[in-house]
């Protein structure tokens, strides 16, 4: 008998291993996928949240250089009292000398910080100039005063006079 040889039927284990294979190759896929999605909206959220204090970083740096800066400093020792003293006087430590007029400072400063010749400082616009003794009383007298120096406001244009 030189017939051809039966062929033998596919076992219908092998097909059934080798889609469960298949679907567990994919299940694992899409459990990867979603946990990768997972971590990089943690990711994106962490990233705003950084962005957000680095701005909040950045904005507390520009009010401390504000505060900070010398025209503030001498703003807020004016407002305290405190007046420039006028030449430096030195103190030699070996023996007790004392260099210079080794007098206290007058009543009244030379430097106005506030004054006419003063130039405004962007960074100082919204701080007020004694922010650390806000329970400090200032007299009456000084605030009226301050408030006569101020030229009046202009709400409609420039004054001008009036002509008939």
């Amino acid at each position: 008998m030189t017939g051809t040889p039966v062929r033998r039927k596919p076992k219908l284990a092998y097909a059934l291993v080798a889609l469960a294979g298949a679907m567990a190759i994919g299940a694992v896929q899409i459990g990867l996928s979603l946990a990768i999605t997972q971590d990089s909206f943690a990711l994106a959220g962490l990233t705003s949240q950084q962005h957000e204090l680095d701005l909040r970083t950045n904005a507390l740096q520009e009010d401390l250089t504000g505060t900070s800066s010398p025209q503030s400093l001498a703003a807020s020792a004016a407002s305290l009292g405190m007046v420039v003293a006028g030449a430096p006087s030195y103190l030699r430590l070996s023996d007790g000398a004392v260099f210079g007029q080794g007098t206290g400072a007058t009543g009244a400063s030379t430097i106005d910080p506030n004054g006419a010749g003063a130039v405004s400082n962007s960074l100082l616009n919204d701080v007020p100039v004694n922010a650390s003794t806000a329970d400090d009383t200032t007299p009456a007298g000084a605030v009226e005063q301050s408030a006569q120096e101020l030229p009046p406001a202009i709400t409609d244009g420039l004054p001008s006079p009036s002509t008939r």
